[in-house]
């Protein structure tokens, strides 16, 4: 499995931006999907979480503004983040389960401007 992330970027606090993050290889394998992110020095943390059949999962910090969702077609997953924040700037990762293998994608940086 192979994951290409993109759409990243500088937004002002309270804009919004989608990441997209397409999906190739032996896809039929994927559990679940999600975007995680990861400040310089911390440990990489959930953001967001999809399976296959379209069960979600937050993190607290993002619930109500963030929006996970996948385009089966198009083997491509979507994070649309909302009224963004300052403490949203950091470098997210998509990744996806298939059993007990884990892949990931490269990393896209958000950066929120106060």
């Amino acid at each position: 499995v192979q994951l290409q992330a993109s759409g990243g970027g500088l937004v002002q606090a309270g804009g919004s931006l989608r990441l997209s993050c397409a999906a190739s290889g032996s896809i039929f394998s994927i559990n679940v999907m999600g975007w995680f992110r990861q400040a310089p020095g911390k440990q990489r943390e959930l953001v967001a979480t999809i399976t296959s059949g379209g069960s979600t999962n937050y993190a607290d910090s993002v619930k109500g503004r963030f929006t996970i969702s996948r385009d089966n077609a198009n083997n491509t997953m979507y994070l649309q983040m909302n009224s963004l924040k300052p403490e949203d700037t950091d470098v997210y990762f998509c990744g996806a389960a298939a059993g007990r293998l884990v892949y990931w994608g490269q990393g896209t940086q958000v950066t929120v401007s106060s």
